[in-house]
């Protein structure tokens, strides 16, 4: 069973639907899912905009990202390749122009849909964008720590998945090239 399977069943079994309270970024990033239960949507809206907002960190988007972030909606969100294409557009321009504003609310509202072991997942792939271009930036393990933060994981949590990507890390790299 996929995460966003089990993520769906919870949320249908709940009834929780997009409210007038949502951060303007999920609401649009949302509504290209047009044809998707609500439910669904407002999960892939947040989850793809976070994705976004780890991407933008270091204010570049570069071609690499983009393609881990389509891979990850494909992978995990189930959507097709235009579908998934789409939504980081979407996403990307939202953390863009609008970015700390909803920065928060968005990445608190994912929290509130998963559950722990489902945000470990995205936690990684959070992690994998920010190594696509094979380097994770201070700037970009800095976003990551306040996102695995505002998801609920520790910081000892955090350190534990990112230590997954020790290779992609520019401070080990850094430190390797001086040796």
């Amino acid at each position: 069973m996929s995460l966003l399977t089990r993520i769906l069943g919870t949320l249908l079994s709940s009834g929780d639907a997009a409210t007038g309270d949502d951060p303007d970024s999920l609401r649009r990033i949302a509504a290209e899912f047009e044809a998707l239960p609500p439910e669904r949507a407002r999960f892939l809206a947040a989850f793809t905009y976070v994705l976004a907002r780890v991407a933008h960190a270091d204010l570049q988007v570069d071609a690499d990202e983009l393609r881990q972030m389509e891979r990850t909606l494909v992978d995990l969100g189930e959507l097709s390749e235009n579908e998934a294409r789409l939504a980081v557009q979407t996403a990307v321009d939202r953390a863009v122009r609008v970015g700390a504003s909803d920065n928060y609310l968005v990445t608190r509202e994912l929290r509130r849909m998963t559950e722990k072991p489902e945000r470990v997942r995205l936690m990684r792939s959070l992690l994998a964008v920010a190594a696509a271009d094979d380097s994770i930036t201070a700037t970009e393990s800095r976003e990551l720590t306040s996102i695995g933060e505002e998801l609920g994981f520790s910081r000892g949590e955090i350190s534990a998945l990112r230590f997954e990507f020790r290779d992609k890390l520019a401070e080990t790299k850094k430190l390797e090239n001086e040796r």
